[in-house]
């Protein structure tokens, strides 16, 4: 496995634990349990970034998504004001962040209205998304 590929998994699991600070637009994590659980992040590159009223409706639409009943804790969050590095991904617009208690949970998301309602209605607010589905380590 490449180094950048091991540097990903890695950033993808620390970014997974910061999902048990009480920032989340769904449920604060007290007494939630990740371990034995499918992370499913996923990143939107917006058409109009700048774009407030693109903006408030993609957001809209967001927290509209988040009531799939399988999904156990989200976070939605915008690039942070990290410092600037070769390995660092500051481009994309938004980072949505799913916890399922399964892959069979997953899948009912997949197939679920409100997820396919999100799609259909929001896929011509962005120009490129990239999924990260990831379980713990065996």
């Amino acid at each position: 496995m490449s180094n950048r590929r091991k540097f990903i998994q890695r950033v993808t699991a620390g970014l997974a634990l910061t999902t048990l600070l009480p920032f989340g637009r769904k449920a604060e994590a007290k007494g939630i349990q990740i371990k034995g659980t499918l992370v499913h992040h996923v990143f939107f590159w917006l058409k109009d970034p700048n774009n407030p009223e693109v903006r408030r409706k993609f957001e809209k639409a967001l927290d509209e998504l988040l009531k799939v009943e399988t999904i156990k804790l989200s976070h939605v969050g915008v690039p942070a004001s990290t410092e600037e590095r070769e390995v660092v991904d500051h481009t994309y617009t938004y980072s949505v962040m799913t916890f399922f208690d399964s892959k069979e949970g997953q899948d009912i998301y997949q197939v679920h209205p409100i997820h396919l309602k999100f799609v259909e209605e929001n896929s011509h607010l962005w120009s490129k998304v990239i999924v990260y589905d990831s379980v713990d380590l065996v």
